[in-house]
């Protein structure tokens, strides 16, 4: 189990602040909403915190679990799943296959690999899919696959832009019954979401405006 800390993170391109320095404690086992209008800062916090995105605050830092976090493929070793807005998917393989991949290059034995895709798939509903190339899903069955790799990775940490966005009422109350579910597990799982039915399950909602951040729900007192 870890604890996701940042200090002083900020985002900016050029002459834009995406993300103004913010500070964040984040202990297993919860699940915080970031809301805001488009262009606010949601995904570039993500980014951030994935490691993908460094701070531009000379004192800006992310830790994970106490190790500082340097760069997307160290944060990614250290369990950090990342699941973009375009989902991320290599529309020319499967969606097993696109589970599969990062498992077998984390160096998980190949029939492991395999039962976990199986499970991950019929977590989300798409055990009849599996053999489907991305290309060949609809947008929100691409959002499920790529929840469903995030799943099957087992992370410490979970963040997810927009992961319920292109959802039905019923997948996406099981999706979020599903992150609620990595959260109880002891995950540390981050939504950027539109939705507020979404927003309104998680324990904790952050709030962004220009990269100003507030706290409509604050993080539960432990």
């Amino acid at each position: 189990m870890s604890e996701v800390v940042a200090s002083q993170l900020a985002v900016s391109y050029a002459d834009l602040v995406a993300v103004q320095p913010i500070d964040l404690s984040l202990l297993p086992g919860v699940m915080v909403a970031v809301t805001g209008p488009s262009g606010a800062g949601k995904s570039s916090l993500l980014w951030a915190l994935a490691g993908a995105l460094r701070s531009d605050s000379t004192t800006g830092s992310v830790s994970v679990g106490g190790t500082p976090i340097t760069s997307r493929e160290q944060a990614a070793g250290l369990g950090v799943a990342l699941i973009p807005q375009g989902n991320g998917l290599a529309g020319s393989l499967s969606a097993e296959e696109n589970i599969l991949v990062p498992l077998l290059a984390r160096r998980v034995r190949p029939g492991e690999a395999r039962e976990r895709a199986a499970s991950a798939l019929a977590l989300v509903g798409l055990e009849e899919s599996g053999r489907h190339l991305a290309d060949e899903l609809s947008g929100g069955q691409q959002q499920r696959v790529a929840l469903a790799r995030a799943f099957a990775s087992r992370p410490r940490v979970l963040l997810a832009d927009e992961s319920t966005s292109d959802l039905d009422a019923g997948n996406r109350e099981r999706m979020i019954e599903a992150l609620r579910a990595e959260a109880a597990g002891g995950a540390v799982v981050v939504l950027a979401t539109h939705d507020p039915e979404a927003a309104a399950v998680a324990d904790a909602e952050l709030a962004l405006d220009e990269g100003v951040a507030s706290w409509p729900r604050p993080l539960p007192v432990t």
